[in-house]
């Protein structure tokens, strides 16, 4: 893998990372179509740019997660503010991605290889975006989420782990099911991110303690990350402003046009 094709991935992460179009997809996808295969690299390169998205989630959102941060000894009392709370719910989010990964990991790695699978996940997807903007306006807000429906959030972050869900996507739905508006529903889903990537990261990076890497190797994984926070960072910023005023649509019919490519490259 070249530098140039490190950075062409990296702003494929950065992208899909965030909006609700599945940024495995579209890894497995670019690799396969355009041929660049870096075998046992691929897994340290992945790591790379999850670790870009981790820190422009990080930088974007760096006042909530100081403010959540400050907040933890509240959250421990009896009647924790708001940031304590949402650390609560979050925490709530996390678990059955936990359980998920944990006794399910196996099966997930087979699905990862098959395009079929992924092409039917980003139809499936497509259409409860298409629901969820045609069910009764949500006018909620994240003071509205109790801890079960946070759970439910977090169920539908595991399913996520099927490529072509979009961890984004399948969390920004639930969100909205359960009465919350766009806005704080895409809000919750990038703090909930926090966690969620971080642990993806350093689930894969244990794979990689024994594995020697080169300078370029470095080289490579730098530029796949820069450019990965980079177009992140946009990405979250664009979708918050996106979502104030425009549906989900477009993200939908776009899944629909990438998985009938799949279909046709079949």
């Amino acid at each position: 893998m070249t530098l140039v094709e490190g950075a062409t991935l990296g702003v494929v992460q950065g992208l899909t990372e965030f909006l609700p179009i599945s940024s495995s997809a579209h890894l497995i996808l670019v690799r396969a179509v355009l041929g660049w295969d870096a075998g046992e690299l691929n897994l340290a390169f992945d790591v790379a740019c999850h670790l870009g998205t981790l820190v422009a989630v990080v930088a974007y959102f760096r006042g909530d997660l100081a403010a959540m941060i400050r907040s933890i000894p509240r959250a421990l009392s009896s009647r924790p503010d708001a940031d304590g709370r949402r650390i609560w719910l979050i925490a709530a989010a996390m678990l059955p991605i936990v359980i998920v990964a944990l006794t399910l990991g196996d099966y997930l790695e087979i699905a990862r290889g098959r395009p079929r699978v992924t092409a039917a996940a980003l139809i499936a997807g497509a259409g409860l975006l298409f629901l969820v903007e045609r069910l009764k306006h949500r006018t909620g807000t994240e003071a509205s989420l109790t801890v079960s429906g946070s759970i439910g959030i977090g169920i539908a972050q595991a399913l996520a782990l099927v490529p072509g869900v979009s961890r984004s996507g399948a969390t920004i739905t639930a969100g909205m099911l359960l009465g919350m508006n766009r806005l704080a529903s895409a809000r919750f889903t990038f703090l909930l991110s926090v966690p969620a990537i971080a642990a993806a990261a350093a689930h894969e990076g244990l794979k990689l303690r024994h594995m020697a890497l080169t300078g370029n190797d470095w080289a490579l994984f730098g530029v796949g990350l820069a450019t990965s926070c980079v177009v992140g960072y946009l990405a979250v910023s664009y979708l918050l402003k996106f979502l104030v005023s425009h549906r989900l649509d477009v993200f939908a019919w776009y899944r629909i046009a990438v998985a009938l490519a799949i279909f046709a490259w079949l």
